[in-house]
């Protein structure tokens, strides 16, 4: 048996994690049960979200190659997607953070015993097993972008509100000030060459209430006033984002610059499609808290294996029963109106079924309470190679070779929509451009052996922090110069500067 402490930092200072005491109703419950103890690895996290999709403990599986048949009497209750494949090892995840909370020695004993009877388990699936990327908790990420102004009006605060601090902490109007001033200093050199085009365009990915948006471009003004220049004339300043409620905000926020700027609704995973016309002209791309709330898969490396981590999501039994007594429906029924409101939003989902949901602000009632109850179970399925795994339509899984050979065990992020995006957002930039990210980012992938990074849940919305080392990598291989470093107004914060142009 093998445990695996990750969140070293807080195993030392003034109020040390006690270890022992948490692992030891965990090995007690080990050593009484069946398991084969040759076979298992504890694995200890920090989960320091208050929400997020994982239990104080869980076990999984960590399948072997191959697909064995079904059994002939397996009947309904088979799962066609857990396929039967062998089980080479197991892992048993414990949040070290709310041990205490829990008596993991009975909840331990609990999932061996639902690990060794299947049938008998208390969770009701809302999907079958798949990549991270594809689990339904992504379509609950698109709803809340979609349908935020209701899930807003039922908790009575701005979803800024919702992140840590309640704002987002990438608006600072001295690091603004700093970067128009670098822009000028490039339009400036090029304008002496007669080589500055007619229409500066400047594009904002994710653009929130629209105050960094106003913050930009006030200072653009006043800046272009205080050094006579005529750039705020020629200016283009273009919104996009997932979400209509969000852009019509946010440009009531900006009205006062009128035809200076516009507004379009952008899939972040994919900026070309809507963004095309930008080819080659974009002199900043500013994106702020974007990249860690788009899709994400997850790799391991296990014994020199390569895994993908397979999620499904689901409820508790418990949860399932108490949330369909509280909208007059069965537990059975849970799933079937989890899938409806995913496919027809609150304001659908009322007209289509008045016997659950009398009006929309039920339908968000029932939306809040599946996604305070969502989990995600895991499971490691062998990946035949890299070359094989496609990340994104145009990015296979051989750019993580060297973060999964050199580095023992480890399990990272993929973040295929954020690679995805950034991919396809470079072109857009002017050979004299920047693309400007603030994010949480790591920029070491080792970190990942120290700590939990996701996924979270931000209010309505998942979080991931993203990848560092994997963008560099991609826009390395594409000519560009790609640095990521402390956010510069608050160097202690967990939001980092991702910075990319043209390499020289």
């Amino acid at each position: 048996m093998r445990v695996d402490v990750r969140p070293v930092s807080r195993l030392r200072g003034t109020d040390p994690v006690d270890v022992t005491a948490a692992l030891g109703p965990v090995i007690e419950a080990l050593c009484a049960s069946d398991v084969d103890l040759s076979r298992l690895t504890v694995v200890c996290d920090w989960i320091q979200y208050r929400s997020s999709f994982r239990e104080v403990a869980d076990y999984r599986p960590v399948l072997g190659p191959g697909r064995a048949a079904a059994a002939p009497d397996a009947g309904d209750d088979q799962d066609p997607e857990r396929d039967a494949s062998p089980e080479t090892a197991l892992e048993m995840a414990i949040d070290l953070r709310r041990a205490g909370e829990a008596d993991l020695r009975a909840v331990v004993g609990a999932l061996l015993d639902e690990h060794a009877h299947p049938k008998g388990s208390a969770r009701v699936p809302l999907e079958p097993w798949g990549p991270g990327s594809r689990s339904r908790i992504w379509r609950f990420n698109a709803l809340y972008w979609q349908a935020l102004s209701l899930w807003e009006q039922a908790t009575g605060r701005d979803y800024e509100q919702a992140l840590p601090g309640g704002e987002s902490d990438a608006r600072n109007t001295a690091a603004v000030r700093e970067l128009i001033l670098e822009i000028f200093k490039t339009w400036d050199d090029l304008d002496a060459r007669s080589a500055l085009p007619p229409e500066l365009y400047v594009m904002e990915l994710g653009v929130g209430n629209g105050l960094q948006a106003r913050t930009w471009l006030d200072e653009f003004v006043t800046l272009s006033r205080a050094h006579s220049r005529d750039y705020y004339r020629r200016l283009h300043y273009i919104m996009g984002d997932y979400s209509p409620h969000v852009l019509g905000r946010a440009l009531k926020a900006v009205a006062h610059h009128g035809d200076h700027v516009s507004a379009l609704v952008v899939d972040a995973t994919h900026p070309a499609v809507s963004l095309g016309f930008l080819r080659g002209k974009a002199f900043l791309v500013y994106i702020s808290n974007v990249y860690d709330n788009l899709p994400c898969d997850e790799v391991a490396r296990i014994g020199g294996r390569t895994y993908q981590v397979e999620t499904r999501a689901y409820l508790q039994a418990a949860e399932a029963g108490r949330i369909a007594q509280q909208f007059s429906a069965s537990p059975a029924q849970v799933p079937e109106l989890v899938d409806k409101l995913l496919r027809l939003g609150p304001e659908l989902l009322c007209e289509a079924l008045p016997q659950h949901f009398r009006d929309a602000a039920q339908a968000v009632a029932f939306w809040r309470e599946a996604w305070a109850a969502l989990r995600l179970q895991e499971r490691y399925r062998p990946l035949e190679g890299l070359d094989l795994y496609q990340v994104t339509p145009d990015l296979t899984g051989e750019l993580l070779s060297s973060q999964l050979e050199s580095h023992g065990d480890i399990r990272v992020h993929v973040n295929n929509g954020a690679l995805s995006s950034f991919a396809q957002t470079l072109p857009l930039l002017h050979p004299f451009g920047r693309l400007q990210c603030h994010d949480l980012f790591l920029d070491d992938v080792r970190r990942y052996q120290t700590g939990f990074f996701g996924p979270g849940k931000y209010d309505g919305s998942v979080v991931n922090w993203v990848n560092g080392p994997l963008l560099r990598h991609i826009g390395g291989r594409a000519g560009f110069d790609v640095r990521i470093l402390p956010f510069a107004a608050r160097p202690s914060s967990n939001v980092k500067t991702l910075t990319a142009a043209v390499r020289e």
